[in-house]
């Protein structure tokens, strides 16, 4: 196992200033500011495949990036991603919680099309993502793309499930679904920081550990093979320590050596304050991973594609969502996304196209020139043809189901039934908060919502036990 040379506050705060940051726009997110324009598809500019480096925030709530209104946090390295590319005001999870989430991108299906898609999250050892199933990393492999994941896999454990039986070439990172930041230990104990399938001892702060990883990644001379490289950071996820928070790390750590098996989960720590500061780690991260891509010459030709797994936790602000992470009200599903590609795609633009989480599966397929899998259908859109050429994206619905709730979305309207079991309809155009019930005024519409839920419901796998 390989230790490394602890990477300084005081390094990262220079890097940063010595690349100029700007300030953070403080607009609202639901309307364009004065330096966006409404998505228009730039045309048929010619490109190579481009690489793709797709990054996941961990429980980051839809407005706790300034470009998308939060008016305390300060995001200026992806506030400049967003401006140099697409903005998505209505861009949803595949789901409310991690691990069903990432099965929705890997697969590009709904979760409830597998076993292990069924869990939310996984907590056990027990389902994961059979390898047998194809992914967009064995796809794209099989398209010539060189692949990797650095950061959470959280889609099952060893022996049985992990990235390198998945379709990705190389693996650097965590298993399970979080872990204390400086010992790398999950809730019950055990160590999860790897590479490959083999532990890797680094006791510095994570998010430090995966920007440099992932910084040498992008650094790295991969000659005329395309990449594709899955970020996934497990920031702002709680425990709540930032960097430098030793002493709060070992407390933490005391208790679950203790076997408080809640302790992970911090309950009695963490602040609105200590949030933004994990929040702003995240940001001056992703900055230095786009930094390191600026600098091997590859940033005209690679697609970086930045959103949240899910809905934030109960620091994030979400205004003007209803509901948090786990919930399938918007707070829980609706997350900050954002694509640019230079060679292909101009900036400053916002688009209000409802998106979710198996669209970018078939559309990172479509854009790299890999083909789907005949016998797993996607269940996600490709938006290549709105993307690159200006086409309309199809009308079809986006559809969540996670245990004691259902939602259904088709244009404007969203057909939601929470844990109270009573069936509601809101126009979310003019109703992003879900305050104003239009069932009794539109029972029509409800029913035909109500009854496109279902019969995708029907499809799917049942919960157990159910």
């Amino acid at each position: 196992m390989t230790s490394r040379t602890p990477l300084s506050r005081r390094t990262l705060v220079g890097a940063a200033a010595a690349a100029g940051l700007t300030a953070a726009a403080t607009s609202p997110a639901g309307a364009s500011t004065p330096e966006e324009r409404p998505f228009r598809a730039a045309g048929r500019r010619r490109s190579r495949r481009p690489n793709i480096l797709f990054i996941l925030g961990d429980d980051l709530g839809w407005a706790d990036l300034s470009s998308y209104g939060s008016p305390h946090i300060r995001t200026p390295n992806l506030d400049r991603l967003a401006g140099q590319g697409v903005r998505f005001t209505d861009a949803y999870s595949g789901s409310a919680t991690c691990s069903p989430t990432r099965f929705s991108l890997y697969t590009g299906r709904f979760p409830g099309r597998t076993k292990g898609g069924l869990a939310e999250p996984i907590a056990d050892r027990g389902v994961g993502l059979e390898p047998t199933h194809p992914t967009l990393a064995s796809l794209l492999r099989g398209a010539g793309y060189a692949t990797a994941l650095i950061g959470k896999w959280h889609c099952g454990f060893l022996p049985d499930y992990s990235p390198t039986r998945s379709g990705w070439d190389e693996f650097f990172g965590n298993f399970g679904g979080a872990l204390e930041y400086y010992s790398k230990l999950s809730g019950d104990g055990e160590y999860d920081l790897y590479e490959g399938d083999a532990t890797y001892k680094d006791l510095r702060y994570y998010t430090r550990i995966l920007t440099e990883r992932a910084s040498d990644f992008v650094r790295r001379d991969h000659g005329d093979t395309p990449w594709l490289l899955n970020l996934n950071f497990t920031t702002p996820h709680w425990p709540w320590i930032a960097d430098g928070d030793e002493e709060a790390s070992a407390e933490v750590v005391r208790r679950i050596k203790a076997g408080d098996r809640r302790a992970l989960w911090h309950q009695d720590g963490g602040s609105v304050e200590k949030y933004a500061q994990m929040v702003e780690d995240l940001d001056r991260s992703v900055g230095e991973v786009l930094r390191a891509l600026k600098k091997s010459g590859q940033e005209e030709d690679t697609l970086v594609f930045f959103a949240s797994d899910n809905g934030g936790e109960r620091f994030s602000y979400n205004w003007p969502l209803s509901g948090n992470k786990g919930s399938l009200q918007e707070g829980g599903i609706r997350v900050p996304t954002v694509v640019r590609w230079p060679a292909r795609i101009d900036g400053r633009q916002v688009s209000r196209v409802p998106v979710f989480t198996p669209d970018w599966t078939a559309t990172l397929l479509e854009i790299a020139g890999a083909r789907p899998d005949r016998a797993h259908p996607l269940d996600g859109t490709s938006l290549a043809g709105y993307l690159l050429r200006g086409e309309r994206v199809p009308e079809r619905d986006l559809f969540w189901r996670v245990r004691g709730e259902r939602a259904l979305r088709r244009g404007e309207w969203k057909y939601y039934r929470g844990k109270a079991g009573k069936d509601q309809l809101f126009r979310l155009t003019a109703d992003a908060r879900e305050q104003a019930d239009l069932a009794a005024a539109e029972p029509a519409r409800l029913a035909a919502l109500k009854a496109a839920w279902e019969k995708t419901d029907a499809g799917l796998l049942p919960y157990p036990g159910v």
